[in-house]
């Protein structure tokens, strides 16, 4: 006995170690391809780039766990290592899904060939998806704003094309500068910047990841000129929220700008945008885009693959959001009922648009759905209760392997993410790049009716919404590799 655990602890330990040095391979031709290709591998939709190799080894955890399948680096290391040797246009390249195809390929296929063969449509040459960045500009450097910066940043040396050039806040007073740059650096709830802030105080500007941002001080769009600052057709992130009519936000548009996107449900015949859902076309439209809500970007994906599998007749939406920083910290007046007392130490119902504001994105479901919100004392991470009446009976697992599949293949795979855990709680979500993950142990289906509980980052799943909206108007669209099954 005691040598068949000494064998299994030795071997286990072997594995572990080749998983290792694996992954430490993995991480330089990741990053290479990223810098020089534009190329991003992900792995079931979860990126690659930038990680450690702890947690690329992680990944493919959840990866596993997910599709009930071992998948290891044993299994995406040659993969990977055959994928360098093509000369590559920008693209995503999903790890998992080409072991899934592997695993379905003739059994004397050589790994070289298959690769060729599913990757042909991007092994055409270096290119570049602009012939120069599209500039960028923060309206606004709060919670969001700040979560996009590190965003774009994040990208830097990539093949996505995207600079943030400038950020606009009212004046402030004494070492403004050094205090924004702290803020961007440290975050009590998503921990510190993995990268470089330096201020630049000759140019009242932030140096982040090499990038020179200046910071302009204006108490309106109308004040700002940013062709002074070599900033051309930029877009405008307007994360302040005062604006949200077409007319004010046009506002924005002056020298240096041709496009505006609002972090905030918009207004009147402003065109409200959850990426996945109803983007297509958004950059035949006009000049100002809404990116909606946080809550209407968790649940109109996944309301979208319901509607389309099995029809929902009606629903309520109750959304259990984190405080935001328009309530009180201690009882106080506010404009709002119920929002004045303290939100750390109270749960506060309160209305939410997010229900109605679906049908801007999916008319199909317009009047079908109510809803509200209750605020609880918890600072990042939401969760959207959906309880909705189906035009045809179901059950639990049918639809929670409807869902699975939905998150790992199709048009809404960078958007819905599901977890198959019975232990997960709201901060295991914290950093989440999805707009919504589906907690498959919490479904309930009794014949047409089901409940569904889909947790989101309010903060950082939304902001990653908001930067794909950017890459829209800016037509930086990859292609997705390999070839995958497609939803309409």
């Amino acid at each position: 006995m005691s040598d068949h655990i000494t064998e299994k602890s030795e071997q286990k330990l072997q594995d572990w170690s080749q998983q290792q040095a694996n992954a430490e391979t993995m991480v330089p031709i990741i990053g290479e391809l990223y810098r020089e290709r534009g190329v991003i591998f992900t792995i079931f939709g979860h990126s690659l780039v930038n990680k450690s190799p702890l947690e690329i080894i992680g990944l493919h955890r959840i990866a596993r766990v997910n599709v009930d399948a071992a998948i290891s680096t044993m299994d995406t290391y040659p993969i990977l290592s055959e994928v360098a040797r093509l000369d590559l246009a920008p693209a995503r390249i999903d790890l998992g899904n080409l072991i899934s195809h592997w695993r379905q390929a003739t059994p004397d296929l050589e790994i070289e060939d298959f690769v060729k063969d599913e990757l042909a449509g991007i092994a055409t040459g270096k290119t570049s998806l602009r012939s120069n960045p599209q500039d960028v500009v923060l309206y606004g450097f709060g919670r969001i704003g700040r979560l996009v910066a590190r965003i774009l940043a994040g990208k830097t040396g990539g093949g996505d094309n995207l600079r943030l050039r400038a950020i606009v806040v009212r004046p402030g007073g004494d070492n403004d500068l050094a205090k924004r740059a702290s803020l961007l650096r440290r975050d009590s709830i998503h921990g510190p910047f993995s990268g470089e802030v330096v201020v630049d105080h000759e140019d009242n500007a932030l140096i982040i990841n090499g990038n020179l941002v200046h910071v302009i001080y204006a108490s309106s769009p109308e004040e700002c000129d940013y062709s002074k600052y070599g900033i051309q057709d930029a877009i405008v992130v307007d994360n302040t929220g005062m604006w949200r009519t077409e007319e004010d936000l046009s506002r924005h548009l002056v020298p240096g700008t041709s496009k505006v996107i609002l972090t905030a449900p918009g207004k009147g015949n402003v065109p409200n945008i959850v990426y996945g859902v109803n983007h297509y076309g958004m950059t035949e439209g006009g000049n100002v885009i809404s990116a909606a809500s946080c809550t209407t970007n968790a649940i109109a994906p996944v309301l979208k693959a319901v509607n389309d599998q099995y029809a929902i007749e009606s629903g309520h939406i109750e959304s259990i959001h984190s405080f935001t920083n328009d309530q009180n910290l201690i009882d106080n007046y506010h404009k709002k009922e119920r929002r004045g007392r303290a939100a750390s130490l109270n749960m506060v119902v309160t209305e939410t648009g997010a229900a109605k504001a679906v049908a801007k994105c999916l008319p199909e479901l317009a009047g079908k759905l109510t809803g509200n919100a209750i605020r609880v004392p918890t600072p990042n991470v939401s969760l959207a209760v959906m309880s909705l009446n189906l035009g045809c009976e179901t059950n639990a697992e049918e639809l929670n392997e409807f869902l699975l599949k939905t998150s790992l293949e199709g048009d809404l795979q960078n958007q819905i993410d599901y977890s198959k855990s019975t232990e997960v709680v709201s901060s295991d979500f914290v950093g989440n790049r999805y707009a919504g993950i589906v907690d498959a142990p919490a479904t309930i289906v009794q014949g047409t009716h089901a409940v569904l509980y889909v947790w989101y980052d309010n903060e950082f799943g939304y902001s990653r919404q908001v930067v794909r909206c950017l890459e829209e108007l800016a037509g930086i669209v990859m292609p997705n590799f390999p070839k995958r099954a497609v939803r309409h």
